[in-house]
């Protein structure tokens, strides 16, 4: 068995298609298809079932080299990492995913001291929801993610970073910034902005439980997931929008909204960075956990 024979497998395998990757692997994909044939020669066993024109599916036999695969590559980057560290060359790759609104407010300065600190590793930023996040961290597409602790699945771990907590955005002055606790009654009399139902925050379903509890009609007037979209519009008298922000970010921070606290109806929470358990950290990885959390870490699961 070649080296190249079982990464061609393992990215067509992950990918679910020769196209996909012989893109990702910049080789043609007869060169791939002849690499899985002959690792399935070898094997004495089928890899890879053709559903169609353009699906595959794992055989029994090819998900086993899979899973065998992930750990003598994870085990490859982890020693290669290592020997360029013993030789005071901290290099290799770090990937970390987060939603738009955590990558734009609360990593720059830190991303920047980290590459000025090493300037030779290869650092990968992705914009994602939430569950792709925690997608590509269970499948070992990136090393770190950055999410809500509170929806963080139990197969990986996560250290609580920073506090966050769940807060109505209002125009500056609008009549509900001077209320010292707001109602559901109060807010049903405005236009909302909304993540869409089944949205992971949860904070839809929570108001159109509380709403029909209370037999309370309301308007939503602009449905986003995006809280960068929905405080532009707050804004603008649009609407009232529901953000779960960083605790202690500056408002201006998040535009020129009112914050207005509701943590009379929602539980505190607390962005989480996120790994999968079975990695190894090599040294310039942790160090990147050092510099982000400095003394801070509060908790682990």
């Amino acid at each position: 068995m070649e080296w190249q024979q079982l990464l061609g497998f393992y990215q067509v395998a992950k990918l679910g298609s020769f196209t996909k990757a012989a893109a990702a692997t910049f080789r043609t994909q007869s060169a791939l298809s002849q690499q899985v044939k002959a690792l399935e020669i070898e094997l004495g066993t089928r890899l890879l079932e053709r559903l169609g024109k353009r699906r595959l599916k794992l055989t029994m036999a090819g998900e086993k080299l899979l899973a065998g695969a992930q750990g003598l590559l994870a085990q490859w980057e982890a020693l290669r990492d290592e020997l360029r560290s013993l030789e005071g060359r901290p290099q290799g790759p770090l990937s970390l995913a987060a939603p738009f609104t955590t990558l734009y407010h609360l990593l720059p300065e830190t991303l920047l001291a980290y590459l000025q600190a090493y300037p030779q590793v290869e650092l990968t930023l992705l914009d994602r929801d939430q569950a792709s996040v925690f997608a590509l961290v269970k499948a070992g597409d990136v090393d770190f993610g950055l999410a809500l602790a509170s929806l963080v699945p139990r197969d990986l771990a996560a250290l609580a970073w920073q506090p966050v907590d769940t807060v109505l955005l209002a125009p500056a002055g609008h009549p509900l910034t001077r209320r010292r606790r707001v109602t559901w009654r109060q807010i049903a009399g405005y236009p909302l902005i909304v993540p869409p139902r089944g949205h992971e925050s949860g904070h839809r379903h929570l108001l159109e439980e509380q709403f029909r509890k209370l037999g309370l009609a309301f308007r939503i007037i602009l449905e986003s997931s995006n809280v960068e979209l929905s405080a532009r519009y707050v804004e603008t008298g649009l609407g009232l929008a529901f953000a779960t922000v960083a605790r202690g970010l500056p408002p201006e921070r998040l535009r020129r909204v009112a914050f207005i606290p509701l943590g009379h109806y929602f539980k505190p929470d607390h962005l989480a960075l996120v790994r999968r358990r079975d990695r190894e950290l090599t040294p310039y990885k942790q160090a990147f956990i050092n510099l982000l959390f400095g003394d801070t870490i509060v908790a682990q699961q």
